[in-house]
């Protein structure tokens, strides 16, 4: 007799990689050069930037793969953590990802397509009395109402297609992402060979490149990491993949190579037709997106409205991947009794419904919190505390499970995980001490997680 109460394994190789890709490629191939010009004012700089924040993210991308070809199963980092370290640390993830990093992932997305939406139907403006009320002159509710809004919206509706089913969802993505590569492949042809192309000026070292340090660059690298942000997102589905020990490890690897070969060729286009000044200021424009500028210096109008059509098609695709996947972790968390009950329900289609709701509500809430890039750097503080923690669990596995059989070994042991780990440290203590804003949000919404954990023991009855 089925349980009603399981999900079923049915996603492959090739689903697996769609999810990746379409969890990664979002809103940061399209916008995160701009404030990355800002902080660095070189764009040779810029794409070393992109390369190194590459590098490692293909370092934790290999690391977490061996993990997850160990300890496959639904949850994602929140069932790897109770193996490695113990249920609390596990949970602290889990409280994490709810509060800071999946929601904020999607209000983020949903963010950046509606402000593409409203530079082709010039939507009404919201609500504009009211742009400059704050709440402790921290949050700016109605600032930029009319977009926030409008992202509002699409998360609903994005969350009410994720009620019917994992593959419905995974088609839909899949159709999308076709869709976005082909995209994709028009910008860098028809731009790489625009009249005002000068492959050139994307390999220079401007005069004022001095203004690039350590810090100036791994600050851009908070911009470049949320582009590359989604991967391991792929962990979630652990329970729904079928062969998971082998497909995710083998999913997550040629997913990630992708990804940063796009990015890549993608912004050495853009440096190609845009200067540096002009990037920087896009950065300062509440409503700027570099992609549109660099598409529109040399098809115009038209250029305009096919660039905001692909990153509404983008943005659409990555928001769905991410709402898709990242609700079943909660769900684990509540089957066990450390979330709220409901959400430990799965309705007909054998999808987990009430964590899908609850999800969008709290990303919804984020939205009216911030602004994009806000909203980014929090994220990234956030989840490379985790991704260094999963990167540490690769030599504490070694270890605790040395004779377990191991469908991955992580490439460059023990070299590439140690680098990885240090790299979370520094980027850690870089974004405490220049984005102390986002630093100090992230870590209050993570460490809400420490009565929370409690509550949910005491109440359940949870031993250790």
């Amino acid at each position: 007799m089925k349980n009603n109460n399981q999900l079923n394994r049915t996603l492959g190789l090739t689903s697996v990689v769609v999810i990746v890709i379409g969890n990664v490629l979002g809103s940061g191939v399209y916008k995160k050069i701009a404030p990355m010009a800002a902080e660095l004012n070189s764009s040779l700089w810029i794409l070393a930037a992109w390369l190194v924040a590459g590098i490692i993210t293909l370092f934790g991308a290999l690391c977490n793969a061996e993990v997850a070809g160990l300890l496959s199963d639904t949850g994602g980092e929140y069932n790897y953590y109770k193996k490695i370290y113990n249920r609390f640390f596990s949970f602290s993830y889990g409280w994490t990802a709810f509060t800071v990093v999946q929601t904020a992932a999607i209000s983020s997305l949903a963010y950046v397509f509606s402000q593409s939406l409203n530079t082709i139907l010039q939507l009404p403006e919201l609500l504009a009395d009211y742009k400059t009320f704050s709440i402790g002159g921290i949050f700016y509710p109605f600032e930029n109402f009319t977009v926030k809004v409008t992202a509002i919206v699409l998360i609903g509706i994005l969350s009410w297609i994720n009620f019917f089913g994992v593959k419905f969802g995974t088609a839909i993505s899949k159709f999308i992402l076709i869709l976005v590569i082909i995209g994709i492949a028009v910008i860098v042809l028809f731009g790489i060979t625009a009249p005002n192309a000068n492959i050139s000026n994307a390999f220079q070292l401007n005069s004022n490149s001095n203004t690039a340090t350590v810090s100036t660059f791994f600050t851009a690298m908070l911009a470049a990491f949320w582009a590359y942000q989604g991967w391991a997102s792929i962990g979630f589905l652990g329970g729904e993949i079928k062969d998971a020990g082998k497909n995710i490890p083998k999913g997550i690897a040629i997913g990630v190579g992708a990804v940063i070969t796009i990015y890549l060729i993608v912004n050495m286009v853009y440096l190609s037709l845009l200067p540096i000044e002009k990037l920087s200021k896009i950065a300062s424009e509440p409503n700027g997106i570099a992609a549109i500028a660099a598409i529109e210096s040399f098809w115009g109008t038209g250029g305009k409205l096919f660039i905001s059509v692909l990153i509404l098609i983008t943005t659409l695709g990555c928001t769905h991947m991410t709402i898709l996947a990242s609700c079943r972790t909660y769900y684990a968390m509540a089957k066990e009794g450390l979330f709220f009950k409901p959400v430990s329900k799965i309705n007909s289609s054998q999808v987990p419904a009430n964590s899908l709701l609850y999800q969008a509500v709290w990303a919804c809430l984020l939205i009216l919190s911030g602004s994009f890039d806000q909203l980014t750097d929090m994220i990234i503080f956030a989840i490379f505390i985790y991704y260094g923690a999963t990167a540490m669990g690769v030599f504490i596995l070694r270890k605790k499970m040395a004779d377990a059989v191991r469908p991955y070994k992580v490439w460059g042991y023990p070299i590439v995980p140690a680098i990885f780990i240090l790299f979370c440290f520094g980027l850690f203590m870089n974004t405490v001490i220049t984005r102390p804003r986002e630093a100090g949000l992230g870590m209050l919404l993570i460490l809400t997680g420490i009565p929370m954990y409690w509550y949910f023991k005491r109440k359940n009855n949870l031993s250790e």
